[in-house]
């Protein structure tokens, strides 16, 4: 993404000739329209009834560990525990939902004891590989997915999920807006081409805004949290965002996946907000105490 979540549908090659696509080379209507399509999904199971939310996490939870797993497969030949991943990823979501971070935690180190004994029947060669493979993955897909569906739980916890979810697009927004417009100095052209000084301030703004107007109307808080979360969060999704592309380089592919069209996998859509759902429940929960 070049400059957040949204700015990854038009981050790739040079544009062809439809004009449909953005400069970056990807059908932009169709990422937005993908976009939209996720958010409704979203909305509405939070206005349903909020606890909804916990199944939509648990479904993108499963469809990111598929698509990371196969990636590293097909790219590097780094076989994971899927089956143990794709078991224990369930239950960090679903355990969480009574017994909240014990629950997490609980599902997390048995998943980690899982996939390291589920790898000894293929011998050592290879083994610290793939099972810091299937350390990693469980960490970055399920384990701070389920950070976002804590979110929820709380009386407040659809204004909370919602201000996660829009301090992180408004710093999408933004940073695409800005660096579109405004772009001259990259920030990391080694790892991110696209992604600009220009842009990153312009998320910032951004979401320095967006957290502000969050807090006070949908959490009935102080300004200056929400300023101050929304600029955690925006430094959080760009160093994820940046994090993931280190990961895609190393492996040598352009996506995580193909299932979403203009935007490549549901992996290229969570990469900023997976760190930065861990962060939005850490900040929160510190700013409004529950209970």
């Amino acid at each position: 993404m070049p400059e957040g979540p949204v700015a990854g549908a038009v981050n790739g090659a040079a544009a062809g000739p439809d004009k449909r696509s953005s400069r970056a080379g990807r059908n932009l209507v169709a990422a937005i329209g993908v976009g939209v399509g996720l958010g409704v999904v979203i909305l509405a199971s939070l206005l349903l009834e909020r606890h909804f939310f916990y199944g939509v996490i648990a479904v993108a939870a499963a469809v990111g560990t598929w698509e990371l797993a196969g990636a590293l497969r097909r790219a590097s030949g780094i076989t994971v525990a899927l089956p143990v991943l794709l078991v224990g990823g369930q239950a960090m979501v679903w355990l969480s939902w009574p017994f909240g971070v014990h629950g997490l935690v609980a599902g997390f180190g048995l998943t980690a004891l899982a996939g390291m004994i589920w790898r000894m029947r293929q011998g050592a060669d290879g083994y610290l590989r793939d099972v810091g493979a299937t350390l990693f993955s469980a960490a970055y897909v399920p384990l701070f997915a389920t950070f976002a569906a804590l979110l929820v739980l709380p009386v407040d916890g659809v204004g909370r999920v919602l201000t996660f979810m829009i301090c992180v697009v408004a710093s999408d927004v933004g940073g695409y807006a800005a660096g579109v417009l405004a772009g001259r100095h990259p920030m990391a052209p080694t790892v991110s081409p696209k992604k600009s000084w220009e842009g990153f301030a312009g998320s910032v703004i951004a979401g320095i805004v967006a957290g502000s107007l969050s807090a006070v109307l949908l959490l009935h808080s102080h300004w200056w949290i929400g300023a101050i979360t929304g600029a955690l969060l925006v430094v959080i999704a760009t160093l994820g965002d940046l994090c993931e592309s280190l990961v895609k380089r190393d492996l040598g592919i352009k996506d995580m996946g193909t299932m979403l069209p203009g935007h490549g996998g549901l992996m290229d859509r969570l990469d900023s907000m997976l760190p930065a759902a861990f962060v939005a429940w850490l900040v929160l929960r510190i700013a409004l105490p529950v209970g």
